[in-house]
């Protein structure tokens, strides 16, 4: 969304809508100062534990009772979203909140949807308790009309925090969903996340046995982690144990090894050990005969292929060629192809059949395409090394599989170039062709993972399939759940991208995703919003998250370290902030800079973790979005709009426009990202409060509570998708809340306006 912000300010510019000036205007825009300056003061709020002490202080009044508990969550969230960005506030109570539902054994689904909702009306009784309201109120000042004072919000915004309340209280709680205490998802006890995950049905112990190829080599040579996609949780050799060993520690005979992943995964590696290498492979005479060809094709700039990782399978199915080797530069890599995400400029070494390629010559992903001569594969792609021949026994139980359709293939990196059957030579075997017995494959891959894979049959599997209980409730090891940040910047990488064991020293071993557990080929799987990761590993490297701000911690006592020393002086700084504003001292963009600086100053927040507090994604959104106002108020297209708006309402007198104007916004919420729609209503209203011969102020609070009472959607803001996972909601439990709540808030609105924002004529 910030790339296209970014697109329609150049567009602006480059179709004369709007000048230079104004198209950059929106980065000193008072909005933006104030937005950001919050975002720091609020960061800062949250670091000294101000928030999280009186949060588990009041909790803990409100006994066990789910009213009690709903009532004084939603209370507490709305008062925090008044003076912190609501995103932060939504962050900071998620692992609280499930905390206190695990103690008090209130089923976390009837809290964590109030939470939400908590923190977005408390967004609606001050200036700065979100966005909307700020940019609504600076939209005032620049069209020369007095802007909104920070409590204006107040009166129309408590009233719908307690209506909301009430409405969960006496209706909502009854449509949340229904879980039995048992199989309510988010107990986050070891024991509770285990079975949640399915871990205890997915671990099994093997032993290395005497005379092993594998004694001697390293868990990284073995092969058993980085191909087939298991988990060594730990080793113990004699009477010690060692968790998470490092990818370094040589394997030696009787070690036993405890292994996190299905055991089908294991035994289904097993049947292709069987495979036996009959002689070296020089073939490149065969490879450069008539029916085929090797080709060098270089990757678009824009092509879809840059920054995901190989898919053999689906590459072959759609350009019906093998990738043999990636060019980067210098860099020639044949191996592991699977695990490199593609950058532009790479040079793909495809064998492809003559009939495909005019059709790579015709791609859009490739922007060029040419043979390669034998002499240049053998001396810069040393594609030599690399291809061997092996045989099928006769009596293998390999006969009957799909070689390309199998995970085999894609785990070991190896690319089946031709089949020789009875006399017969089949060059790029189709993807349906099984195996027989007594077939010869040509196989690119290395000769060092067919040893792996024999190493793989020799080891002995133990009686019990089942991890042993007391392994993970070691006190050297530990289960900690964690949850994308909605300001996460790992949002859309892939996991192995993140070298999440180097970096974090944990081990990934399952992703909760939209109601279910991934448990396999996690490093192919790119994070998305409400992705929680469940990973392992020694409590010492537990507490390593309590310094990345990507992440949220929702198992109990992993939460994010504090600075409570500094709470006093954190919360002098809010109060200073606050009382300078009402007293008329600064504007509030000054007042938010002076703050954020307070913050820094006495060490309540860093000035690295100032910067990474930002929300740099919606500072973007906004002064992208801002020319826009301006090209529409410019160009006469928010006038446009307003009369069609008046030519329909207007008959019916200026309270039915604003009524109008408020469901257009509302219903807008749940497409579009609440900043840039108030930017795009924002012209519109004030052109239609002219039209009207009125005051603007009336509309202008009218569309900012509709922009921020977004509730019918996990997508229609950052708190509400933070919660769906946790909470294991569906889309439709929003929409049987929501929408009824937005009914109120509207009534609410439309009934209280008259009364203190009454209709003046200009």
């Amino acid at each position: 969304m910030d790339l296209i912000a970014l697109i329609v300010m150049g567009s602006l510019v480059i179709t004369g809508l709007v000048s230079p000036p104004e198209a950059v205007a929106g980065f000193s825009n008072a909005a933006v100062i104030a937005i950001w300056a919050m975002f720091v003061i609020s960061d800062g709020l949250t670091r000294t534990g101000i928030a999280n002490l009186i949060g588990n202080s009041i909790l803990k009044i409100a006994g066990a009772k789910e009213i009690n508990m709903i009532v004084i969550v939603m209370l507490i969230a709305s008062f925090f979203s008044a003076f912190m960005n609501n995103i932060g506030v939504a962050a900071l109570m998620l692992p609280v909140v499930i905390d206190i539902a695990r103690r008090t054994r209130v089923p976390v689904s009837k809290l964590l949807m109030p939470l939400a909702y908590g923190c977005l009306l408390g967004g609606l009784t001050t200036l700065i308790g979100n966005t909307p309201n700020l940019l609504i109120s600076n939209s005032l000042t620049e069209s020369g009309f007095e802007a909104f004072k920070l409590f204006d919000f107040a009166p129309i915004g408590i009233v719908c925090v307690f209506s909301g309340i009430l409405f969960m209280v006496i209706f909502g709680r009854h449509f949340l969903p229904k879980k039995a205490l048992e199989e309510d998802i988010q107990k986050r006890s070891q024991r509770n996340l285990r079975t949640q995950y399915g871990l205890q049905s997915h671990t099994f112990e093997i032993k290395v046995p005497k005379n092993s190829i594998l004694e001697g080599k390293t868990l990284t040579e073995s092969k058993i982690g980085i191909a087939t996609g298991l988990i060594v949780l730990a080793i113990k050799r004699g009477i010690n144990t060692e968790f998470m060993p490092p990818r370094n520690k040589k394997l030696k005979a009787n070690d036993r090894l405890i292994i996190q992943g299905t055991l089908d995964r294991f035994q289904e590696f097993l049947r292709w050990s069987e495979l036996v290498i009959e002689r070296e492979a020089p073939v490149l005479q065969g490879l450069m005969s008539t029916k085929m060809k090797i080709v060098e094709v270089s990757l678009e700039d824009n092509s879809t292929l840059v920054g995901n990782l190989i898919q053999h399978p689906e590459f072959r199915k759609q350009y019906g060629s093998n990738i043999l080797a990636i060019k980067r530069g210098e860099l020639i890599r044949r191996n592991n192809l699977s695990s490199v995400p593609l950058k532009k400029g790479d040079h793909l070494l495809l064998q492809t059949l003559p009939e495909n390629y005019e059709e790579l010559n015709r791609s859009l992903e490739f922007s060029s395409i040419r043979e390669i001569e034998e002499k240049e594969l053998i001396e810069i792609y040393s594609l030599e090394d690399s291809l061997f021949v092996v045989s099928v026994p006769k009596e293998s139980t390999l006969a009957g599989q799909n070689f390309s359709k199998n995970r085999f293939g894609d785990a070991f990196d190896f690319r089946l170039l031709a089949i020789f059957r009875e006399g017969e030579l089949i060059i790029m075997p189709p993807s349906d062709q099984n195996l027989k017995g007594g077939d010869i494959l040509l196989i690119e891959g290395q000769e060092e993972d067919l040893n792996a894979l024999r190493g793989l049959q020799e080891f002995e599997l133990q009686e019990s399939s089942k991890l042993p209980l007391n392994t993970l409730e070691s006190d050297r090891l530990n289960i900690i759940e964690i949850i994308l940040d909605p300001r996460s910047s790992l949002i859309g990488q892939l996991l192995s991208e993140l070298n999440f064991r180097d970096k974090y020293g944990l081990e990934p071993i399952a992703i909760w995703r939209e109601g279910k557990a991934i448990r396999s080929n996690l490093n192919h799987e790119k994070l998305k919003l409400g992705d929680a990761l469940l990973t392992i590993g020694p409590r010492e490297q537990i507490n390593i998250f309590q310094k990345d701000n990507n992440f949220i911690v929702l198992t109990p006592d992993s939460q994010k370290l504090t600075k409570t020393e500094k709470a006093p002086i954190a919360i002098s700084i809010m109060v200073v902030v606050l009382f300078s504003v009402l007293a008329g001292w600064f504007p509030i963009y000054i007042s938010a800079i002076i703050g954020a600086t307070l913050m820094i100053l006495f060490k309540c927040i860093s000035m690295e973790e100032a910067y990474l507090a930002i929300n740099w994604r919606v500072i973007f959104l906004i002064a992208g979005m801002l020319p826009l106002g301006t090209a529409m108020e410019n160009s006469g297209a928010a006038a446009l709009i307003a009369n069609q708006v008046m030519n329909v309402l207007s008959p019916l007198g200026p309270w039915w426009v604003i009524a109008g104007l408020y469901v257009i916004t509302a219903i807008a919420t749940m497409a579009i990202p609440t900043a840039a729609l108030v930017v795009l209503m924002a012209p519109i209203v004030l052109s239609a409060s002219i039209n009207l011969g009125i005051h603007p102020q009336t509309a202008m609070m009218a569309v900012a509570i509709a922009a921020s009472a977004s509730f019918a959607s996990p997508v229609s803001h950052p708190a509400n998708i933070l919660v769906m996972g946790p909470g294991g909601y569906r889309f439709s439990d929003y929409l049987k809340l929501g929408l009824p709540l937005s009914v109120i808030i509207f009534i609410i609105t439309m009934y209280i306006l008259p009364i203190i924002w009454p209709i003046e004529i200009i």
